[in-house]
């Protein structure tokens, strides 16, 4: 099977995909959020590109997450902060997510056979499950506002990883340099990703808490699949 990784949303393209598996990578924090959800037993989350049609959803059994700008939206429940998906939140609920780069990757790729949702929470689980499916699959790194972000491309890099374990993989070269990076980096993740320009962002707005959750890796076994708008 062979790994190729797409570094932010700008450059997907729907050729790329077709045929393949897509994992889609926003760690900070969508990726992490959803993954979360799951985790804690959302029902499902939809994965919405526009304010206005998430609000138009809201009902007792719905719960609205999401940001703009990192902040929580007017009108929503919750903010994109992963540790506010509690059990006793979302357990039985529909998550509704809308944000900046997250959800508008997911709908960027629905041209790849399959789509995963993967961040360091479950990495390992997510390496494993490309291995044992040996299919061609393509790495999508969110990104920050349509721009290569280092903490998108170490998760990627953990995944790769992560799948190396399992078997062998061919990789491109944005796959092995991701690899690599990840690979001299994995005792202290941390110094890798702390001079991104997201992860400094978030670290001023108070979210230093959001930002140890997102790189804890590997408390789940989990993987979210997105399919017609839909991840369970």
């Amino acid at each position: 099977m062979r790994i190729s990784l797409i570094p932010a949303v700008t450059y997907v393209n729907d050729d790329e995909l077709k045929g393949k598996t897509a994992v889609v990578i926003d760690v900070l924090r969508a990726t992490s959020v959803m993954t979360t959800a799951i985790i804690n037993g959302a029902s499902e989350i939809i994965a919405l590109t526009e304010v206005e049609d998430a609000l138009r959803m809201k009902d007792a059994k719905c719960i609205l997450g999401g940001e703009r700008k990192g902040l929580k939206i007017k009108g929503f429940d919750l903010s994109n902060s992963p540790l506010e998906y509690t059990r006793e939140r979302v357990e039985g609920k529909r998550v509704v997510m809308t944000t900046t780069n997250g959800t508008k990757t997911l709908n960027k790729v629905e041209a790849a056979d399959k789509i995963y949702i993967a961040c360091m929470l479950n990495g390992k689980a997510v390496g494993k499950r490309l291995v044992e499916e040996e299919k061609d699959t393509v790495i999508v790194c969110a990104g920050t506002n349509g721009k290569f972000s280092i903490d998108d491309y170490a998760c990627a890099g953990k995944i790769i990883y992560e799948a190396n374990k399992f078997g062998k993989v061919e990789l491109d070269d944005f796959a092995y340099a991701a690899f690599s990076a990840y690979n001299d980096h994995k005792d202290d993740i941390i110094s890798l990703v702390k001079n991104a320009y997201h992860y400094k962002y978030l670290l001023s707005l108070g979210l230093g808490e959001d930002l140890k959750y997102c790189f804890k890796e590997d408390i789940s076994d989990l993987v979210p699949e997105y399919k017609s708008g839909r991840i369970k």
